[in-house]
């Protein structure tokens, strides 16, 4: 007990000086910035002085980003103990990846796939074998770390139907109040009723194609390859998914109800991007985004407030290339452009959306299909159903109609 107590105030003290040194360098980088806005608005070279003081300043960040790459590194080595459970975990894991890396080699060049002692089975189907579980579940990890849109929201793993029940008005009128009251004298009897969200099921699933002479390249990662591109493409449709929806399957955040119309079809102002944001609570600012078309992002990075400072700062943490308002931007594809009744921008915490993901993604090999083609196929199945379930953590910015 005593020797987990050191290690847990050695972790926090590590934390507390991490943060600590962030700050130093947040600091230190705004000085940069504001010497070097300062030459380039008068259009001029920096004076000897000021070459000085940018290289002292340019000097300290670099001791810092060492110093914060260190602590970050003897953090990592002191919470690296890994568990029985988890070495049993991680064997597995290594165990399929070879094996499935093996048959993928082996049946590509025309030999009969043999299981070998150690390694763990594959499951054989009609056309090809189906991939492990470990490696499907690195394919989710990797459209999270893809599609932040998907990663933010409230995932669930529910069989079947999945009804979340909501809060709200009994009617128009009725609902929980809390009033002051006199002695003797009754309480209104008022009360809310409790509805339910559906979430159920919708089939899809996506193909990705390899070339055998990929496949027989024995520097190629095949795996890492499978899971890469099998990634990028359930990111691309559930990204779209999740924003816009299709009507009759699932919905997108986009759909919720909490929208301020903007004043004219085509322009968006620095107010209506205030006034956006202030239509979600503080309780839920914590977690708040932007999200919005890249062309839409172009427009309102030559936003001025009143002080004529641009609205979109530079993120000096790296964590995001810009804030607005405060908050992170993420860029989108998939949202609409600045045009009549488009909906531009979505603002707020997108765990207010909740997504099932009723049946896990399964991929299979698809070998002799393909086999014209000298390719392989991969094809991969999932059934999901996406609603807003808290209406009030998100808000939509949306055009004039023309």
């Amino acid at each position: 007990m005593k020797r987990k107590t050191i290690a847990k105030n050695w972790l926090q003290k590590r934390a507390e000086d991490l943060k600590t040194l962030k700050e130093q360098r947040a600091e230190l980088v705004g000085q940069m910035k504001e010497l070097a806005e300062k030459v380039q608005k008068e259009e001029r070279a920096m004076t000897e002085e000021e070459d000085t003081q940018f290289g002292d300043l340019d000097e300290k960040v670099k001791a810092i980003d060492s110093t914060i790459m260190k602590l970050e590194r003897a953090r990592d080595l002191k919470l690296n103990v890994v568990s029985k459970e988890k070495k049993e975990e991680l064997k597995v894991e290594e165990q399929e990846e070879r094996a499935f890396d093996r048959y993928i080699r082996t049946v590509c060049a025309g030999e009969s796939y043999q299981e070998r002692a150690g390694e763990q089975n594959i499951t054989m189907g009609n056309n090809g074998a189906v991939i492990p579980e470990t490696i499907a579940n690195r394919i989710i990890t990797t459209v999270k770390d893809i599609c932040p849109i998907f990663a933010k929201a409230t995932i669930y793993n529910v069989k079947g139907t999945l009804k979340i029940p909501k809060w709200g008005l009994a009617n128009s009128t009725h609902d929980i109040t809390v009033s002051y009251q006199e002695e003797f004298t009754d309480i209104t009897a008022d009360a809310g009723k409790f509805t339910s969200i559906d979430l159920s099921g919708y089939l899809a699933g996506a193909l990705v194609l390899i070339g055998k002479s990929v496949v027989n390249n024995a520097g190629v990662d095949v795996v890492g390859f499978v899971v890469t591109e099998m990634a990028k493409k359930i990111s691309e449709f559930l990204e779209k998914e999740l924003l816009v929806g299709t009507s009759g399957k699932a919905d997108g955040a986009l759909s919720c109800t909490n929208k301020l119309i903007a004043a004219a079809a085509g322009v968006i102002t620095a107010d209506e991007l205030i006034e956006l944001q202030a239509m979600v609570k503080q309780v839920y600012q914590k977690d708040a985004c932007w999200i919005m078309n890249p062309d839409t992002f172009t427009a309102i990075r030559k936003l001025k407030d009143a002080n004529n400072r641009y609205l979109l700062q530079d993120d000096v943490t790296g964590e995001f290339p810009y804030r607005l308002l405060g908050k992170p931007v993420y860029l989108s594809d998939n949202m609409p452009k600045i045009a009549a009744s488009a909906k531009t921008v979505l603002y707020g915490d997108l765990s207010g959306l909740s997504v099932n993901m009723r049946e896990n993604i399964s991929i299979q090999v698809l070998l002799e299909k393909y086999a014209t083609q000298h390719a392989v196929g991969f094809v991969s199945w999932f059934e999901f159903d996406a609603k807003i379930t808290e209406e009030q953590k998100l808000a939509v910015l949306e055009q004039k109609a023309s």
